[in-house]
């Protein structure tokens, strides 16, 4: 049996809110094994009042910092010192970092020079160039309306909604990564390769489009023929 890849979430409290943690726990337990959880913050402040309850209920561990300083940011220091210490001791694989906060983008580069895993979320309005630096980047605002409601994506009657239901970046994206992926003789691509493909360009995520895998996207795109075969899912670009 292969090792789970093992993951630090790093929580920037002054920059999100506690209504985030359930889905994106939901999100990283998908991905990875999560075995470390801080949240960092002036917590004593009335606008962190509600994190007391949800690091209690998830056993995320608060990291206390007071800012002495007005205009200092003890909470961005921790943060850093906090994963580039990790990052040293060798005891994770990867780090997922909550924050609306683009200054941590250094730190998101060089934990990725080393070849770590680092999964963002972040809000829409982000910086395109700090979404850019990590593995993947997710949509608060996206993942929490996702999890609110099962039937993203869809009409009124359960159906997807189609590729007019698609924004055009996506499908741009959507078209490369299929004519990137090596296909049959039939000109069919394996989903999984596909999906390896979309997810190695860094701000991608499937949650971001309202889907929650790559095999529901595809399952929606009415210009793309699906072929299961076995075990496995194939796409086919209509003509």
């Amino acid at each position: 049996m292969s090792k789970p890849v093992n993951i630090a979430q790093l929580i920037d409290a002054d920059n999100t809110t506690p209504e985030r943690i359930d889905p994106a726990l939901t999100v990283m337990a998908e991905l990875v094994q999560v075995n470390i959880w801080h949240a960092y913050g002036d917590f004593p402040k009335n606008n962190l009042a509600k994190w007391d309850k949800i690091t209690n209920k998830f056993g995320i561990c608060p990291q206390q910092q007071f800012n002495v300083c007005k205009g200092k940011n003890a909470t961005d220091m921790a943060i850093t010192i906090d994963a580039i210490d990790l990052l040293y001791q060798g005891k994770v694989d990867g780090f997922g970092i909550m924050t609306a906060d683009s200054d941590f983008a250094p730190l998101v580069t060089r934990l990725r020079q080393d070849g770590i895993l680092a999964h963002g979320f972040g809000k829409a309005k982000t910086q395109q160039v700090f979404k850019s630096v990590y593995t993947r980047f997710i949509e608060f605002m996206k993942l929490i309306t996702n999890y609110k409601s099962e039937v993203a994506a869809q009409d009124k009657d359960g159906n997807f909604l189609g590729s007019e239901g698609l924004d055009t970046k996506l499908m741009e994206l959507i078209t490369a990564v299929y004519s990137d992926a090596e296909g049959d003789e039939k000109g069919y691509a394996n989903l999984s390769h596909l999906g390896q493909i979309a997810g190695n360009r860094s701000s991608f995520d499937v949650r971001n489009h309202g889907f929650k895998s790559v095999n529901e996207m595809f399952d929606a795109l009415d210009n793309f023929k699906v072929e299961r075969r076995e075990n496995h899912v194939y796409l086919k670009r209509r003509r």
